[in-house]
């Protein structure tokens, strides 16, 4: 006779996280993440050197095309150290929300045969996606102490919110990704939108390619998108830590938790409710 007492039965309440489960398939959750890592570089020929050349070539062509075509060099900071500052965390951010807004369309395979938690899948996403971010800052903590030698750069205090501010963009693109993932499932037409919305949302984030005052002195209509947009204190408290550039302010750092934090909530609450019934809409 078996000793096992384990009954899976369907979450009645939608408000029924049910961390320590998660935490007990925390095994699952490495094997996703060696998954995802192994299956992103697969057959590549240049594997995980991808990590460097995306930021790199990114970086270059808005120093050339922004900074020195465009004529919107930041004052007193290296044109290049300032974008790829910004790169390198809204990568992380976009790639976090792309990659968990798929969540329930390319999982439908494994979703229909076993159990397991849901939420292990968006969270090893976040994990893989944050060991390519840290790649990327090593790159990035390389070319800052570069120019930091060279008295072109300094830093500030605030240099030791960075975990938090890590943290921030880890969970907000995590539930803004697991929001959108619930709605694919009935329409899909929410992906091919999101592609579109994350480039034109890069665009209009300061601090990325805009300070927040050339976005209000060239492009007033998008000063209220600017406003609300909870990236942007994220990226300008980086800056203002690891450049001295930028603007810092515990308020703005105060509200884009607050809302990372509604969004996570909201998302995972529509995450179980779409997970009990998504394989009849899928």
């Amino acid at each position: 006779m078996s000793d096992y007492h384990f009954e899976i039965t369907p979450k009645k309440n939608p408000f029924q996280l049910n961390l320590k489960e998660l935490w007990q398939y925390r095994d699952l959750v490495i094997l996703f993440v060696r998954r995802d890592f192994v299956a992103q570089y697969k057959q590549t020929i240049l594997g995980p050197i991808w990590f460097f050349l995306q930021p790199i070539f990114t970086t270059l062509v808005f120093t050339l095309v922004f900074g020195k075509f465009g004529g919107l060099s930041p004052e007193g900071v290296p044109t290049f150290l300032y974008y790829l500052a910004g790169i390198i965390l809204w990568n992380y951010f976009s790639d976090c929300l792309m990659k968990t807004s798929s969540t329930f369309i390319d999982n439908q395979g494994l979703f229909g045969k076993v159990y397991f938690p849901r939420l292990s899948v968006p969270l090893s996403i976040v994990i893989s996606n944050l060991i390519k971010f840290g790649v990327q800052f090593l790159l990035f903590l390389c070319i800052w102490i570069y120019f930091y030698l060279r008295d072109e750069v300094t830093f500030n205090r605030t240099i030791a919110l960075f975990p938090i501010l890590v943290i921030i963009m880890a969970l907000l693109g995590m539930g803004s990704g697991i929001i959108i993932s619930s709605l694919t499932t009935k329409y899909r037409d929410l992906r091919f939108l999101l592609q579109f919305g994350i480039q034109l949302l890069m665009y209009v984030t300061p601090g990325i390619i805009l300070s927040y005052d050339s976005i209000v002195t060239k492009f007033p209509q998008f000063k209220w998108l600017a406003d609300i947009n909870p990236i942007y204190p994220v990226i300008e408290t980086f800056k203002h830590g690891w450049v001295d550039s930028g603007s810092f302010s515990w308020i703005g750092i105060g509200i884009s938790a607050g809302i990372t934090v509604i969004t996570l909530l909201i998302g995972m609450v529509i995450f179980n409710r779409t997970e009990q019934n998504f394989m009849d809409t899928i």
